[in-house]
């Protein structure tokens, strides 16, 4: 696998250090910020944008109680901002995977909603965000040959599992 080195724009401001394949798949470690950190827990995440998809998927060291183990995927934008740099556009909708059982939950259509209506966004980033919601939840999500379902098609995404097991990343 090529890796190029990349600095990561996340939705905190922060600039983060990371890799990029040749599949345009990212990996990235982001400081998690002082509020939001759980005692005894690691102060990163490592993140991971399927640019393709439009995702972004991590998870989070601070998650607790039922959500821990848990994953949580950003319906994302992935925009080039210079040489080896990129940034990291949340585009509303979430979508959050518990550790037991096989569910899952989209959340924030509400926000999408109103970033459409306030002008944030026009109408067809709404619908790409929207067909990239359900695309990501048909491929890795939803295996309907299966009755009754027993595992999930393709979760956590393979293209992301030999990224998962890198080092940390440079500052």
């Amino acid at each position: 696998m090529t890796l190029e080195e990349v600095r990561v724009r996340h939705r905190t401001g922060q600039w983060c250090p990371g890799v990029r394949t040749g599949d345009n798949i990212v990996a990235y470690d982001v400081e998690i910020l002082p509020p939001w950190r759980v005692p005894g827990r690691p102060t990163t995440d490592r993140c991971f944008v399927i640019a393709d998809e439009g995702i972004q998927i991590r998870r989070p060291v601070t998650f607790v109680d039922a959500l821990e183990g848990g994953w949580y995927i950003d319906l994302v934008e992935l925009a080039e901002a210079g040489p080896k740099r990129l940034v990291v556009h949340d585009l509303y909708v979430d979508i959050v995977v518990p550790p037991v059982s096989r569910r899952y939950e989209v959340l924030d259509l509400d926000e999408l909603a109103d970033a459409l209506q306030d002008g944030a966004i026009d109408a067809a980033t709404a619908v790409r965000v929207l067909r990239n919601a359900q695309r990501f939840i048909d491929k890795h999500l939803r295996d309907l040959s299966q009755d009754p379902p027993s595992s999930w098609p393709d979760f956590p995404p393979a293209a992301v599992l030999e990224l998962a097991e890198l080092p940390p990343f440079g500052s």
